[in-house]
Formats: C-alpha cells, sequence, structure tokens
C-alpha cells in the first residue's frame, strides 16, 4: 500500500461536478494498492498515517498527529500510485492491485479510520469514480508513506 499524505488547511472531492466529501484542517490522504497487499497490511498503514506527527505543538515543531490535533481525514482511493513508472514514457498497471480486491483494501481502510477518528471526522472518495480533488495545502506539507515491501521467498524470486 502506498499512500501520499497531505496536511491540508480544507479539501474537497467531486464527482460529476457535485462535491461528494469535504473537510476543514486535517489531512488528505491518497490510497493506492498493491496486488501483494492485505487487510493487516491496509490496517497498519492507515493507522500510521492518523498517527504520523504532522502538526505544530506549542513550539511550532511538528510533533501532533491527526489524533492529536484533531483534525479531519480525506481518504481517497488512487490507483495510479501503484504505477510502474521505472522506465518508458507511459505508466504501466501490473503493480497496482486488481480493482475489486483494491476496493476491498480500500474498505478496511476506511473502516479502519471510522473505528479510530468516529465517523464525524472522516470522509471518502468514491472508488473508481472520475474525481476532481481540491486542497489546500497546509505548509506545504506532503509525505509519501508505504508498506514495507514483501520478503523474497527463499532461493530468490
Amino acid at each position: 500500500m502506498k499512500a501520499l499524505l497531505q496536511r491540508v488547511s480544507q479539501a474537497s472531492v467531486s464527482v460529476a461536478e457535485a462535491q461528494i466529501a469535504n473537510i476543514g484542517p486535517g489531512l488528505l490522504v491518497l490510497v493506492g494498492f498493491e496486488p501483494d497487499d492485505n487487510p493487516a497490511r491496509v490496517v497498519q498503514l492507515t493507522q500510521r498515517c492518523m498517527a504520523y506527527r504532522v502538526f505544530a505543538d506549542d513550539r511550532g515543531r511538528m510533533n501532533r498527529s491527526l489524533r492529536d490535533a484533531g483534525g479531519s481525514l480525506l481518504l481517497v482511493p488512487q490507483f495510479t500510485l501503484a504505477a510502474d513508472t521505472r522506465s518508458g514514457l507511459r505508466p504501466g498497471f501490473s503493480t497496482s492491485a486488481p480493482p475489486d480486491r483494491a476496493r476491498g483494501l480500500f474498505e478496511v481502510a476506511v473502516l479502519t479510520a471510522v473505528a479510530s477518528l468516529g465517523a464525524a471526522r472522516v470522509r471518502q472518495g468514491v472508488f473508481g469514480a472520475d474525481m476532481a480533488v481540491s486542497l489546500i495545502n497546509d505548509g506545504p506539507v506532503t509525505f509519501w508513506l508505504e508498506t514495507a515491501p514483501s520478503a523474497v521467498p527463499a532461493g530468490g524470486v
């Protein structure tokens, strides 16, 4: 799983020109899933996003998490995060999880966030939809997080 975490003063998602979700101060997290991702890895990274210290403390240092700061979370599925961009001029998507599997993993991420923050603080995009995402990045503060790669089996690939 890969996550692009952005500290925002506000963010929203629209589908077919209708706004479906918005938040004030908090985090916009774009998430992409890879074929070997599983629910445990999704829970781990989703919890890490909510615990990642990107909000200022009393001394102005990034020392407070989303939980500490009381902000909201907007989760947006974005399969292109898992694209293979290592060569050529066109991304490949064989490194992205199949849509049905990724949809289930996105639901795990949303349920994990709701269980931790409460439904009032969590909003989401629509899996598989053509979305317009708007944001005001606060800082700007942006971090790339991902789960550790799977171990290579003994004897190589």
